[in-house]
């Protein structure tokens, strides 16, 4: 059985973590929520440890998402649209976003930190009139969703988007391995396994490596 993600939200200030955790400010924001996206190529089965976020307030949240990431709809390269996401609420957006999950396709734990430029804050909360096609309607949108694949080799790419507005590509990272292997050592070497069919595909394929 998997195990479930946690659901608990750790905060403090970074000049303050050692007094203990306590209720941040509500962030300013033209929305209640933004929304992190966590994708993987179909078939390489990733699992993610932890995503945590230091916002433009200076607040560090901790395990604000994790778990099993979507499939995509290829195998090779990346879709031009991301998925759903978890809303990240009462967080102000992003300076920084530390990332820690196991590439159970290889399998190999990962870590990395990304710096989020300015301009995508800016794009965050700047209003976008676009027209939904299933709606047929032009609406009011904000991109208020950040979206991390993750794919073997430690390649991670980021894009913010939201329902009509088409995504649009912050960056390709590169991520170095955790030495400590998965959960951070305290999973003593052992991966989760892959699923049946993931399985089966990459014995029989194996991985495309370079093709994101």
């Amino acid at each position: 059985m998997r195990r479930l993600a946690c659901a608990v939200i750790l905060v403090c200030s970074l000049s303050a973590c050692a007094s203990g955790p306590r209720l941040p400010p509500t962030p300013k924001l033209p929305y209640p929520a933004w929304y992190v996206s966590l994708i993987a190529p179909r078939h390489m089965e990733v699992w993610v440890e932890g995503v945590d976020v230091l916002d433009q307030r200076g607040l560090a949240f901790y395990r604000v998402h994790g778990g099993r990431a979507s499939y995509t709809g290829t195998v090779e390269g990346w879709p031009t649209e991301g998925g759903g996401g978890k809303p990240i609420n009462n967080v102000d957006l992003p300076e920084r976003i530390h990332l820690r999950w196991q590439s159970l396709a290889e399998p190999q734990a990962y870590k990395i930190t990304i710096s989020v430029p300015q301009w995508v804050r800016d794009e965050m909360v700047k209003p976008q009139r676009v027209f939904c096609t299933w709606d047929q309607k032009v609406v009011t949108l904000f991109p208020q969703t950040i979206s991390l694949g993750m794919a073997p080799g430690g390649i991670v790419k980021v894009w913010i988007g939201a329902g009509c507005i088409k995504d649009k590509e912050v960056g390709r990272f590169q991520a170095e391995i955790e030495p400590r292997g998965p959960y951070r050592g305290a999973g003593k070497g052992k991966y989760i396994p892959l699923e049946p069919e993931n399985k089966a595909y990459i014995d029989r394929h194996g991985i495309p490596y370079g093709s994101w």
